[in-house]
């Protein structure tokens, strides 16, 4: 059996978990974790593994890639939606595969977005502070209802979509600009009128141009 090496950058503890509890049954993978992370530095690493695996905060460029290359590594595996710390044209001018999670547990992610918008119109975060200095005075904590206000969403994939429908719930009305959407329970405008019009934005767009 080929055995594949894999040098998992970035890593968290509960990488370590998941990563170990997956490849229980999976003998032809070897999984070596790096609290660092992958960057010019730290490329050097790479040696004798067959691809990386790397997370948000790890630099892909141009030269990493070619460090990289030259090492042997033949696929970068994110364990991420977002690409945009990889250089795609110099991976592919190397010849190495890129790899990523497109659906990268939407729902959860729109959760804890609307968890966010919850605490900026609610001011829960104040709140608690002052409740903990047994302070329980209401002024400055006035909030606002999600219900009828305008919510915008740049960039409506998986994620975005998940969000509108949370949105949906509270009775909100949601704009979304996004060149690729198509007709659903919102109103797509461009982006000036979503900026002008919105109680609320949501950001779920690549980092790009």
């Amino acid at each position: 059996m080929t055995q594949i090496t894999i040098a998992l950058f970035s890593s968290q503890k509960y990488d370590q978990a998941s990563f170990d509890a997956c490849l229980t049954n999976h003998t032809g993978i070897t999984l070596t974790h790096f609290e660092q992370a992958l960057n010019e530095q730290s490329a050097l690493l790479c040696q004798d593994f067959d691809a990386v695996c790397v997370f948000v905060n790890d630099v892909v460029n141009e030269a990493v890639i070619k460090q990289i290359a030259a090492l042997g590594v033949k696929s970068i595996l994110l364990r991420c939606a977002g690409f945009n710390n990889v250089d795609l044209t110099a991976a592919a001018a190397h010849g190495i595969k890129v790899c990523r999670v497109p659906a990268y547990s939407p729902e959860a992610v729109a959760e804890h977005c609307v968890a966010l918008m919850l605490t900026l119109n609610r001011k829960t975060h104040k709140a608690y502070n002052r409740i903990r200095e047994d302070n329980f005075d209401l002024n400055g904590l006035l909030g606002f209802n999600l219900f009828k206000k305008t919510i915008g969403i740049i960039g409506c994939g998986k994620i975005g979509l998940a969000l509108v429908n949370i949105l949906n719930g509270f009775g909100a009305k949601v704009l979304v600009c996004d060149p690729y959407a198509e007709q659903g329970n919102y109103t797509i405008c461009d982006l000036d009128n979503l900026l002008a019009q919105s109680d609320v934005i949501s950001l779920h767009c690549p980092l790009n141009e």
